[in-house]
């Protein structure tokens, strides 16, 4: 396993900054509005020729309770825990706050190593806090810019002694192979729930209050064997009514996340009707060629289990005819009833997605396909003559048929074939893509023989050579 670096410290002195900046995206939100953060988050990064695992968390706040900022700081504490080194990150240009020694006092007490970040000593005005960072007793403070990149050499030389040795052993193993699975949705369905119960752990805050999660999280996790790395995403809502800023940072993230999945999980309310908007991320989710797995909850608070089940499957059926024979499990995510059905749809889903099919078993389908069902003729009265096809790209599989007249073949032949195909090859469930090209088929292009020469053709060649 990677060294594991916790980036910790008060709302707004720049960790978010600093953990895009290592991990070499801008995977987390960053505002001046504080409280940005929530939920603590880890992406694989690189720093001089390091490699760990960075961690970003709420802002250090000092508050106890059920307040939703206490509910925050035990998730920071939570990532702490799980921590190789912790580095302390300070706004250098506030100074040394009260709440700043607070938690270095607390910190000299956790028996983890702390590296004092004195951030935002880009000009004289940080130069103060810096030296006043020195009087918390955790070392000596790396002088750093996060928005500009200064000080990451003398942030590399504090962390090589923690790192080599690890980075040895990582380096020495296999990577692993993982499936990356987003978790969908409409806000206040139960996303964060389900990771928390797939997981067995509080990792995601969870609560009455809207809007509760911004960034997409990703953790790793095990099902039968095959390692996952499952993002909980915010809830997303017509673009129509999104009109804070923190709200369009975090939709744009969902969109990122659901971009880079290889399963999308989408999480449905049992007890609310099949909304619009529900479809429309189910839509988004397929054209971005996503493997789609639906996960309706809260199915324990229903009572006519059969009746709403066949009226949800009809209306999923009728709107999603890119992808037909979705999965759909039903599910309670509180109670963590069947959320291994839903994992090994998703593991179903994923080997669906990457499905390759010969050539030859391609064309022996189609030739049985063609000739139950013939292509209608072309607009001049002739024969539409499909040459050949062949699968061009998985994931999500994508299929070429050539053929002379390929931009007269109907929409409609398309999806009988493309019907044709899931039921033949079982590609229930996944968006298939089925292109028409013009162009030759090359198990017709025999080598040329050179012409035979007759006899007194032959006779003069000799003559000439």
């Amino acid at each position: 396993m990677a060294l594991k670096v916790a980036i910790i410290g008060r709302p707004n002195a720049g960790k978010s900054t600093l953990f895009n900046r290592l991990a070499g995206r801008q995977l987390a939100l960053v505002d001046d509005t504080p409280g940005v953060t929530r939920d603590w988050r880890s992406a694989d990064a690189r720093l001089a020729e390091m490699h760990f695992e960075i961690i970003d968390t709420a802002g250090l706040e000092n508050i106890t309770g059920t307040s939703l900022e206490a509910r925050m700081r035990q998730q920071t504490e939570m990532a702490m825990r799980q921590a190789d080194v912790l580095l302390f990150m300070l706004d250098a240009r506030a100074g040394v706050t009260p709440d700043d020694r607070h938690f270095a006092l607390w910190l000299r007490k956790q028996e983890k190593p702390v590296i004092i970040i004195a951030n935002k000593c880009d000009s004289k005005a940080g130069e103060a806090g810096m030296f006043e960072a020195y009087e918390l007793g955790l070392g000596e403070p790396v002088a750093f810019s996060a928005s500009h990149g200064l000080g990451m050499s003398d942030l590399a030389e504090s962390l090589r002694p923690y790192a080599l040795a690890v980075e040895k052993a990582e380096n020495a193993g296999e990577r692993e192979d993982c499936i990356n699975l987003a978790i969908a949705g409409r806000p206040n369905v139960g996303k964060s729930t389900l990771l928390n119960a797939l997981i067995g752990e509080e990792r995601m805050l969870t609560g009455p209050e809207p809007g509760m999660t911004r960034d997409s999280i990703a953790v790793k996790w095990r099902h039968r064997g095959r390692l996952f790395q499952i993002s909980d995403t915010a809830g997303l809502r017509k673009k129509g009514k999104i009109d804070e800023k923190l709200e369009k940072l975090a939709a744009s993230d969902t969109i990122r996340a659901i971009r880079y999945a290889d399963v999308v999980v989408l999480v449905l309310d049992a007890t609310a009707n099949l909304e619009k908007q529900d479809l429309s991320i189910a839509r988004h989710v397929i054209e971005e060629g996503r493997a789609l797995v639906i996960a309706v909850n809260k199915w324990d608070l229903v009572e006519n289990h059969a009746e709403t089940l066949k009226n949800l499957r009809e209306r999923i059926e009728e709107s999603l005819a890119q992808a037909k024979g979705v999965p759909t499990i039903c599910i309670s995510a509180l109670r963590g009833e069947k959320l291994g059905q839903m994992l090994d749809a998703a593991l179903k889903a994923y080997e669906t997605w990457n499905l390759r099919i010969s050539t030859s078993h391609l064309n022996r389908w189609l030739e049985d396909a063609t000739a139950a069902h013939p292509p209608p003729l072309a607009a001049d009265g002739r024969t539409i003559n499909i040459r050949y096809m062949t699968q061009v790209k998985a994931r999500p599989p994508t299929f070429a048929l050539f053929l002379a007249k390929a931009t007269e073949i109907p929409e409609s032949y398309l999806r009988y074939l493309a019907n044709g195909m899931r039921e033949t090859f079982g590609m229930h469930g996944v968006p298939m893509r089925l292109l028409a090209r013009k162009g030759k088929n090359p198990y017709d292009d025999k080598t040329k023989r050179p012409k035979k020469l007759t006899r007194s053709e032959t006779r003069t060649k000799k003559a000439k050579g």
